[in-house]
């Protein structure tokens, strides 16, 4: 089937759907246009099979066939991540989100007390504990004819390469910044990972309920620290204790919002125009005078927004608000309906592959163990790259060339999970994983594609591990292996002898690790000290010089979890000496994963 011809099977109720019924066919809204949430709430028992009508929000009883466009389907999808410094409120704005999507009933919040702490993207017991998001999580929602796909990711640094990975799987990015600190260092980090892959990026400047710089000269300090275009969609009415709203400069209207009412979707007030008589009444003459001079001072001295120059990586639209109070979340979530890309082509090492391409392909960017603790499970996520998925298709996993039956694919909403009937390009899907699938594999109806881009990168910090109990030293094994695979970790087991060594990029890690094997894998452990100061992978293209290399070199090897050699360095000095004694190797601090 071409791309673009109409294919004709059940579906769930995509956004890119014509429903036949016995009135005959029906159009959804069009996407970023207002309308209706087609997500009233998330119910993971409702089965995913059954179609709604969404001008009543109930089944449709006597639906025949779905008919699904497959360009016009991709065209409605938003795959994003969320990015920021740690204690941006990059959470809270995730709730928020899924709020306003009709996702959720009610928001969490990260620092509160009983079942307001319950953040729902923050679903692992230490994430809860703590207060911190250490692995990305998926969470699919829609409105107004799109289908959102919501990658959150860690915002501390010590879990950065999960986030970079997770970047790979998305179109655009939102960069979530403290009104009172600007652009700070994992912000930096983060933002020129994205510029790597020339992504589209849209500001939230957060927690304007709270005193902080002055927006003008945030907007300037954003531009000369990150060396991009900013233009503003929106604009603060005050700030700190006289934040009463935003104002939209594209449609050019107040939209006040009424404070206490942050853990559910409120009705503001909506002015239109600066010189509404109302405006004066309900903010006072002072701070309307000085609305009125910041509005024309950033439309006379920022650029216009320019929908090409913000695909193509130069500009980002900003806008103003606080996710604790609801202030510009739903003004964030309707530009990215309306400006953020679909999907996008994806690389591999073959050719680029155009997501309105029939066939089905993807790639698998991350893994998680334990998301159902009972029964000791393990998802892998794929990014759909091309075509339109259904559920009982049979894929070749390109790496060992088999055929699998995916029979019961998934959707999220963080730990939520809800069975996919069909899926399109731009979509995350989950896969039972029973130990065949890694990171960087693809997935394809048959051609032998490679996705190119997905980094693993050698650790910064290194310690033996040991258990507590000597008699359940396979078993620990057996779990470093399972955390390796979904990239908590890097987990290195030595030549000689049986001793495993954990590498991390920050301390944090290491508690996290422990926390998770005492509750995960009822494993009591230790992280003792090691003489090892670094590590590189070892390649070369002469098997008998690198068996040469591994005989000279065998108590200072190691193997990773897919068997790959890992030179153990002791010093910089040791790394070097070795780089000059075999120069026909190849020492790899970072290592694409590429299946």
């Amino acid at each position: 089937m071409a791309a673009g011809e109409w294919e004709t099977g059940r579906a769930r109720g995509d956004p890119g759907d014509r429903v036949a019924t016995a009135h005959g066919t029906r159009s959804p809204t069009a996407c970023g246009t207002r309308g209706r949430p087609a997500l009233v709430g998330w119910d993971p028992r409702r089965p995913a099979v059954t179609p709604m009508d969404r001008s009543t929000m109930r089944p449709v009883r006597n639906l025949s066939t779905i008919m699904i466009k497959l360009d016009e389907a991709v065209a409605r999808r938003r795959t994003f991540a969320i990015i920021s410094h740690p204690d941006a409120g990059k959470t809270t704005l995730t709730e928020k989100l899924l709020l306003y999507g009709g996702a959720i009933q009610l928001a969490g919040a990260v620092k509160a007390r009983g079942e307001r702490r319950r953040a729902h993207s923050d679903w692992m017991k230490v994430e809860r504990e703590r207060g911190i998001s250490v692995t990305a999580s998926v969470m699919t929602f829609e409105l107004d004819g799109c289908t959102f796909n919501l990658l959150d990711t860690p915002g501390h640094e010590d879990f950065s390469e999960d986030t970079y990975r997770t970047l790979t799987a998305v179109d655009s990015a939102v960069m979530v910044l403290d009104a009172a600190k600007g652009i700070e260092g994992q912000t930096r980090k983060l933002f020129e990972v994205c510029r790597l892959r020339d992504m589209p990026i849209t500001t939230f400047v957060n927690k304007l309920d709270r005193e902080g710089l002055e927006p003008l000269a945030l907007l300037d300090a954003v531009a000369d620290d990150l060396q991009i275009e900013v233009t503003p969609v929106t604009w603060p009415i005050g700030m700190g204790q006289h934040f009463r709203g935003v104002y939209d400069l594209e449609a050019d209207r107040a939209h006040l919002l009424e404070r206490g009412a942050g853990r559910s979707v409120t009705s503001g007030t909506v002015l239109e125009g600066l010189d509404h008589p109302a405006l004066d009444r309900a903010l006072g003459h002072g701070q309307v005078a000085q609305l009125r001079e910041e509005v024309e001072l950033a439309r006379a001295l920022l650029p216009s927004f320019d929908r090409q120059a913000f695909l193509a990586g130069n500009l980002s639209p900003v806008y103003f608000g606080s996710a604790l109070n609801n202030f510009g979340v739903e003004d964030l979530l309707r530009g990215l309906g309306q400006q953020a890309p679909s999907p996008r082509p994806q690389p591999t090492a073959q050719r680029p592959v155009q997501p309105t391409e029939p066939a089905v392909s993807g790639f698998v960017f991350k893994i998680q163990a334990n998301m159902d603790p009972r029964h000791r499970d393990r998802v892998a996520f794929v990014r759909l790259a091309s075509g339109r998925f259904a559920r009982g298709m049979k894929l070749t996993h390109v790496r060992s060339g088999k055929r699998m039956s995916i029979q019961n694919p998934l959707l999220f909403l963080a730990r939520d999970r809800a069975r996919a009937e069909q899926a399109v390009a731009g979509d995350i899907l989950g896969i039972p994983n029973y130990g065949n699938l890694r990171i960087g594999d693809a997935l394809t109806e048959g051609e032998a594609l490679h996705f190119t881009g997905i980094p693993s990168f050698a650790p910064e910090l290194m310690k033996r591990v040991r258990t507590e109990d000597p008699l359940r030293a396979k078993h620990l094994g057996r779990a470093l292996v399972q955390l390796a695979e979904e990239g908590a970790a890097h987990a290195f087991k030595l030549r000689e002898g049986s001793t495993w060594i954990v590498g991390v990029a920050g301390a944090l890690q290491f508690d996290v690790l422990a926390d998770r094997l005492r509750t995960e894998y009822d494993l009591d452990v230790r992280f003792e000290g090691t003489s090892h100061h670094a590590c590189r992978w070892v390649e070369g293209d002469d098997p008998r010089l690198l068996k040469r290399f591994a005989d000279r070199l065998r108590d200072s090897l190691a193997e990773d979890h897919d068997g790959i050699p890992v030179l153990l360095v002791r010093s910089a000095w040791h790394l070097q000496k070795v780089r000059e004694d075999w120069p026909e190797l190849r020492f790899l601090a970072t290592r694409e994963q590429l299946a």
